[in-house]
């Protein structure tokens, strides 16, 4: 199953806060786990003394830790020992699973190797569109372990102030930005024109046919529009099971609703079950 990572702006923050207090913060991060735990071996928090950057999970735990921390940055404050806790009704946490915490003093100093240490490793991800939807699941995709590619063939259609994970591309014709995306990528397809998503489709299954170093592909659209992409598809060369990789309509089944807000978070969730190792069943339009 994919492990959800920090969003790459807590690192920024932490990185930023350390620039501008001398005082820096413990760094406090989730060690070895067992059972049934509210964040994965690798989370982290940074505590200031004024702010928190991050989440170890929430609830008694998270706050035992903070003010622990916030001891240490005291003058002469003493840093926690490794702690192994026991979610249970002690914490008022019944998990029923247990985990290690690591408290550590980091400054200014550190920020290289924290930078190195903390960096989360994204699964790059090519968005085809820069319209309602687009705008939507950038948005949704920021604080998720996506490193988005932001494709349209259109000048100034991208917004200002972009998430940190994301790259904007101006592209024209559009499609031949497929034969430059990182390998391993998904790719979802929602440009403004038809012509465009069958342009983008037919290079991504040529690509896919030439170097197998595609993800998840997925098309906005209805039934109708598939079935008359399948046949010109056809017509250009490609086979039923190449075109039977291509996830259209997208959107997990069950989630209904046409605000882009609502099919963003039904794609989201989508790619959420592709990447945890879900079967096709799971993620396929219902």
């Amino acid at each position: 199953m994919v492990k959800m990572p920090q969003p790459a702006d807590d690192l920024r923050r932490l990185l930023a806060r350390l620039a501008s207090d001398r005082r820096g913060a413990v760094l406090v991060r989730v060690g070895r786990t067992r059972g049934s735990v509210p964040r994965d071996s690798g989370a982290w928090m940074a505590v200031c003394h004024d702010e928190v950057i991050g989440t170890i999970g929430g609830g008694s735990l998270e706050w035992r830790a903070i003010a622990q921390a916030r001891e240490a940055l005291r003058p002469g404050g003493a840093l926690p020992e490794v702690q192994s806790v026991a979610l249970g009704p002690s914490l008022g946490q019944c998990c029923g699973g247990a985990l290690e915490l690591t408290f550590e003093r980091v400054s200014a100093s550190d920020a290289d190797a924290l930078s190195r240490q903390l960096a989360a490793a994204l699964q790059p991800l090519a968005l085809f569109g820069g319209g309602h939807v687009g705008r939507a699941l950038v948005q949704a995709l920021a604080p998720l372990p996506y490193a988005v590619h932001w494709i349209d063939s259109r000048d100034e259609v991208f917004p200002p102030g972009l998430p940190c994970t994301v790259r904007a591309e101006h592209s024209d014709p559009v499609q031949a930005a497929v034969a430059d995306l990182a390998p391993g990528s998904h790719v979802l397809i929602m440009s403004f024109s038809h012509a465009e998503d069958l342009d983008i489709v037919a290079a991504c299954l040529a690509r896919r046919r030439a170097r197998a170093d595609l993800g998840f592909i997925g098309l906005i659209g209805s039934r109708t529009k598939w079935a008359r992409f399948g046949h010109r598809l056809s017509e250009r060369g490609f086979s039923a099971d190449e075109l039977a990789s291509i996830t259209c309509p997208i959107g997990l089944p069950g989630i209904t609703g046409k605000a882009p807000a609502v099919i963003a978070a039904a794609v989201v969730a989508q790619l959420l079950l592709v990447d945890s190792g879900a079967g096709p069943a799971a993620v396929a339009p219902g």
